[in-house]
C-alpha cells in the first residue's frame, strides 16, 4: 500500500460539509454511514434520496416537487425533479451586501473589485437592457469575453431571463467564432475591446467586424471596454456596455423560475475532428452537480476565495462562476499565467488570500520545468486546496504541488468534461491523496471501469463508464432533433450505458488514474497503452518542454510515435533519443518505447490548451484535418507532415 502526500487532520474532517453531510445521510437512511465509501454507496443505492437531500442541506432557491427522480426505461429518460422549478441567477446571487463577489486582474494592467450589491445591481441593468434587446425565455445570448466580470453579469442576466448562454475566449479565429456561435444563433452578441496577453495589447476589431457579418441573424453587438481601444465601438451598430445599460435603473431583478431542466448553457466539443458539438446542459443539473462538488468534493464555503485558470472557452469557467452559489468570492484572471516570469499570477493569488486554486495539469507541467516555488517565495497560508484538470496530472506532478507550492493542501485532480460540465471523479476533504490518483468517484455517480467485453474490473485499465443517470447529462446536442448525434456520442459502445471515452483504471483505494482519451490510445501488437503513461516518463527528461505521442499504421500493425519539444538551444541527438527512450523502458515498459522519437518545434493544442493527437495522427497519414479553427496554433501542424523519419 502506498503512503499518501497528505492526510486531512482530524480537524479539518471533523470540520468540513462532508463530515456533516455524511452524518445527515446517516439519519434519513436509518443506519450508520461510517466512511465516504459507505456514503458514496448509499448515494448510488438511494439517488433521489441523495439529490434531494443535497437540494435541501444547500439551501437551493426554488420549489423541488414532491419527486427528486423519475426512472425512464434507459438512462437518457429518466427525469430528475420533473416539479421542480429554479432559476440559476436566483442561486448564484442569493447574497446582495457589501462584501466580495468578484475580484478582477487583467494581467496587472487592469484591477476592479465588486461587491455583491454592486454585481446584483449590473446584473439587473444588464437583464433589463436584454429583455429591451428581445430576448426571452429559450433565446441565446452569446459572448467572445476575456474572464473578466462583464461576462459573468451577462450571464447571469441572461439566466435571469430563462435565455441560453454561450461563450468563448477573444483569441477564437473567424472560423471557430462562427463554427460555434453561428450554429446557436444569438440575439446578443458581446465582445472586448481587446485584450492583453504575455504583456501586449491584442486588438480585435477585424475579427468583430468578420464574424459580426457572418452570424445569422444580425444579433445586437455589445462591446466591452477592457484595453481602451476604440475601434470595436467604432464598427457601424455597435453599442458599448455602458451605453447598453445606461438607460436602465436595475434594481430588484424578475427572475424566470422555469423546470429543473429549462436550458442554461450550450458547450462546445472542442471540434477537432468537424464541427464542434453544440451540448445543451440544463438549470438544475448543472447547479446541483456544482454545488454536490464545491460544497462537499472542495469543502467551499461562504468567504472563500475561489480562482480557476480558465478561459471563457473551457467548461471550468461555467464550473468557477457557480461557486457564487456558496457565496464565495471569485477571483478572475485573465492573460498569461507566465507573464511576469510567472510571478504575477501568485502575486496576486497571495495578496488576494486565496483559498482555492484551479488550473491546468500543463500549466504545473510547465511552471515546474521553470523553477516556480511559491511555498518559498509567497505566503500561501490561506490556500486549502487545489484543483487540476485538463489533462491527467502525472506523478511528478503531484510531487512538484507538494514540494513546491503548498505541503498542507488538498490536491484535487479532478474528471469529467464539458460533456457533463462538471465531474466523474475528483477530490474530497476527507480522504488521503495518493501520488498520481484522483481521490475518489464523486458522490451520486455510479461510475466505473468495463474491459471490452463490458465487465467492470479494479486495478486494471478500461473504459470509464457511468451506469445509472445523473444530473447533469445534456439535454441533448443542437439541432439533434432525434437525438442520434447524442445517442452516437456516449451511447454506442455499450446498450444504455454512458462511455465516456477515458482510458482510465480504478487503484487499490478506490481512487482512480487517467491514462489519456480512449480514441487516442495507441495500440502496438494489440497491447493498449494510454498517452499519459509516456508523457508521465518524458516530463523527467529535462530537457523536454512539451511532448506528444500517438500511432502510425505501419507493416499491418500500429507503432508509437513521440515527438518533443525542446528547450532553447537543444537539439535532439542519439544520446538524448537514448536518454528519453531509456526512461520510458524503465519507468513505464519495454513496450512504450516509441519506434521512432522526432524533435518539432511547436506541439499543436486546442484554444483551451490540450493537446491534439488525432489532429497529428491525421497529418502524418495525409488524411485532413477538418476543423483548424479549433485549434490555438493550427500551423503547428505542419511540423508534422512529410516527415523523412516517419518513411522508414
Amino acid at each position: 500500500m502506498h503512503t499518501p502526500l497528505w492526510t486531512p487532520s482530524p480537524e479539518r474532517v471533523a470540520g468540513c460539509a462532508m463530515t456533516q453531510f455524511r452524518a445527515r445521510a446517516a439519519a434519513l437512511a436509518g443506519r450508520d454511514l461510517p466512511d465516504q465509501a459507505a456514503l458514496y454507496a448509499w448515494s448510488l443505492a438511494e439517488p433521489g434520496a441523495f439529490w434531494r437531500l443535497l437540494w435541501d442541506e444547500a439551501g437551493v432557491i426554488g420549489e423541488p416537487g414532491n419527486i427528486a427522480l423519475a426512472p425512464g426505461a434507459t438512462m437518457r429518460e429518466a427525469r430528475w425533479f420533473p416539479e421542480g422549478r429554479l432559476n440559476v441567477a436566483e442561486n448564484l446571487l442569493r447574497r446582495r451586501d457589501d462584501g466580495e463577489a468578484l475580484v478582477f486582474c487583467g494581467e496587472g494592467q487592469v484591477e476592479r473589485r465588486l461587491s455583491w450589491a454592486e454585481l446584483h445591481q449590473q446584473v439587473a441593468q444588464a437583464a433589463q437592457a436584454l429583455r429591451q434587446a428581445g430576448v426571452g425565455v429559450g433565446d441565446r445570448v452569446a459572448g467572445m469575453l476575456p474572464n473578466m466580470p462583464e461576462a459573468i453579469i451577462a450571464m447571469l442576466a441572461s439566466a435571469s431571463l430563462g435565455a441560453v448562454w454561450s461563450s468563448c475566449s477573444p483569441d477564437f479565429g473567424v472560423d471557430g467564432a462562427l463554427d460555434r456561435f453561428g450554429q446557436v444563433a444569438p440575439k446578443v452578441w458581446l465582445v472586448p475591446d481587446g485584450y492583453y496577453y504575455n504583456g501586449k495589447r491584442v486588438a480585435v476589431a477585424d475579427k468583430v467586424a468578420a464574424i459580426a457579418a457572418g452570424l445569422p441573424d444580425a444579433p445586437q453587438v455589445v462591446v466591452v471596454n477592457y484595453t481602451g481601444d476604440g475601434e470595436v465601438a467604432a464598427l457601424a451598430g455597435v453599442v458599448s456596455w455602458a451605453a447598453w445599460l445606461a438607460p436602465h435603473p436595475g434594481g430588484d431583478i424578475e427572475f424566470a423560475r422555469l423546470p429543473f431542466n429549462h436550458p442554461l448553457y450550450i458547450l462546445f466539443s472542442s471540434g477537432t475532428t468537424g464541427k464542434p458539438k453544440c451540448i445543451v446542459h440544463g438549470a438544475g443539473g448543472t447547479l446541483l452537480q456544482h454545488l454536490k462538488e464545491h460544497r462537499l468534493h472542495a469543502d467551499l464555503r461562504r468567504g472563500d476565495r475561489f480562482f480557476y485558470f480558465t478561459t471563457c472557452g473551457w467548461m471550468m469557467w461555467n464550473w468557477l462562476v457557480s461557486g457564487l452559489a456558496s457565496e464565495a468570492t471569485l477571483l478572475l484572471f485573465d492573460g498569461s499565467p507566465f507573464a511576469q516570469d510567472g510571478q504575477l499570477l501568485w502575486d496576486w493569488f497571495a495578496r488576494e488570500r486565496g483559498t482555492h486554486f484551479g488550473t491546468s495539469a500543463k500549466y504545473l507541467d510547465a511552471a515546474a520545468k521553470q523553477g516556480l516555488a511559491p511555498a518559498r517565495s509567497h505566503d500561501l497560508r490561506a490556500l486549502r486546496a487545489i484543483f487540476s484538470t485538463g489533462s491527467p496530472l502525472v506523478a511528478e506532478g503531484f510531487d512538484y504541488v507538494y514540494r513546491d507550492i503548498k505541503a498542507d493542501v488538498q490536491l484535487s485532480s479532478i474528471s469529467g468534461g464539458t460533456d457533463i460540465v462538471s465531474c466523474f471523479a475528483l477530490g474530497s476533504p476527507v480522504l488521503p491523496v495518493y501520488r498520481g490518483e484522483l481521490q475518489c468517484r464523486g458522490l451520486g455517480m455510479a461510475v466505473d471501469i468495463w474491459n471490452e467485453a463490458g465487465q467492470p474490473v479494479r486495478e486494471e485499465k478500461g473504459e470509464l463508464v457511468c451506469t445509472a443517470p445523473f444530473p447533469s447529462m445534456p439535454i441533448g446536442f443542437w439541432n439533434d432533433p432525434d437525438g442520434s448525434k447524442y445517442h452516437h456520442a456516449y451511447f454506442a459502445r455499450f446498450a444504455d450505458v454512458w462511455c465516456h471515452g477515458d482510458f482510465a483504471e480504478l487503484t487499490a483505494h478506490d481512487g482512480m488514474v487517467i491514462y489519456g482519451r480512449s480514441d487516442a490510445v495507441l495500440n502496438p501488437g494489440g497491447v493498449r497503452i494510454g498517452t499519459a503513461e509516456i508523457y508521465r516518463q518524458v516530463e523527467r527528461v529535462e530537457e523536454v518542454l512539451e511532448s506528444l505521442a500517438c500511432g502510425q499504421r505501419h507493416d499491418g500493425d500500429e507503432r508509437v510515435l513521440l515527438f518533443v519539444k525542446l528547450r532553447p538551444g537543444v537539439t535532439l541527438d542519439d544520446a538524448l533519443r537514448e536518454r528519453i527512450a531509456r526512461q520510458i523502458r524503465q519507468g513505464a515498459s519495454p513496450r512504450h518505447v516509441p519506434a521512432r522519437i522526432v524533435q518539432v518545434a511547436d506541439i499543436p493544442k486546442t484554444l483551451s490548451g490540450k493537446i491534439v493527437e488525432l489532429a497529428v495522427k491525421n497529418v502524418i497519414h495525409g488524411e485532413p484535418v477538418n476543423n483548424l479553427g479549433a485549434l490555438a496554433n493550427p500551423e503547428a501542424l505542419e511540423h508534422f507532415r512529410d516527415r523523412a523519419e516517419l518513411r522508414s
